[in-house]
């Protein structure tokens, strides 16, 4: 009979991650090590409960390779849903170290019928969209891919970011914010009604759903969702209460 897992692995960088990490230290067996792995692209308030790593791995096989060497028994993919590469590597990483691993996969954000929102697969076809309409856009999206918008020079952007940017960002007319979720409803209804925001653009990322969204909601602001990569496949949980159970199930 092989020996059960003492060790898991937690990839994080997401509230799911921290929340798995509280609880499985709280609730698991004390012989059962939590590891929290980090990509370390922004800098975190607090670490969570547990062991934590920082830094990539060096692909599939640079993470296959750390399974066998430290001896995870189980990997918690809890990453970004738009973390698309990792999880892929997760999961290729997982298949070749023959270890069992479930992703988190947040519910998707419901909208009221009277909500004025498009959907778009990409940053690509985000800018296309609004291109096409907004003159005031407040762009929540991250530091990735906003060269996209970058021919837009009719459109003023308002840009929030965790972290300033490595490099001037290429948009003829912005404003750059720094600021570090979570944020409140009426902080989010100030920031729009302020700038004049007349569009909002946002990562459909799932879960809980964001106080941006519901003040651009209460504003009339059109929303448009760029919609998440698909999953890989295997095994996948909907809460941070499933994976909790899904580890204690394997242990």
């Amino acid at each position: 009979m092989p020996d059960k897992p003492k060790k898991v692995l937690l990839l994080g960088g997401t509230a799911e991650a921290r929340q798995i990490a509280e609880k499985a230290v709280t609730f698991l067996p004390r012989d059962i090590e939590v590891i929290t792995s980090f990509a370390g692209r922004t800098r975190r308030p607090t670490d969570p409960p547990g062991t934590v790593r920082e830094g990539g791995f060096g692909g599939a096989r640079g993470l296959a390779d750390y399974l066998k060497h430290e001896g995870i028994g189980l990997v918690v993919d809890a990453t970004h849903p738009f973390a698309e590469t990792m999880s892929d590597h997760a999961y290729d990483a997982c298949q070749m170290a023959e270890v069992s691993r479930t992703l988190l996969v947040r519910p998707s954000w419901r909208l009221p019928p009277n909500a004025r929102w498009i959907e778009v697969a990409d940053m690509a076809a985000a800018a296309d969209a609004i291109g096409g309409f907004a003159k005031r856009v407040f762009l929540s999206t991250g530091t990735q891919e906003i060269e996209a918008y970058s021919d837009l020079t009719e459109i003023w952007f308002l840009v929030r970011m965790i972290a300033e940017p490595p490099a001037p960002l290429a948009l003829e007319h912005h404003e750059l914010i720094l600021a570090r979720p979570p944020f409140d409803l009426e902080a989010e209804t100030s920031l729009i009604e302020a700038h004049g925001i007349d569009t909002l653009v946002t990562k459909h990322a799932g879960g809980a759903r964001p106080a941006k969204i519901d003040a651009a909601l209460e504003a009339g602001v059109i929303i448009v969702m760029v919609q998440p990569p698909p999953p890989p496949p295997g095994n996948r949980v909907g809460s941070v209460d499933e994976a909790l159970n899904w580890i204690r199930r394997q242990i």
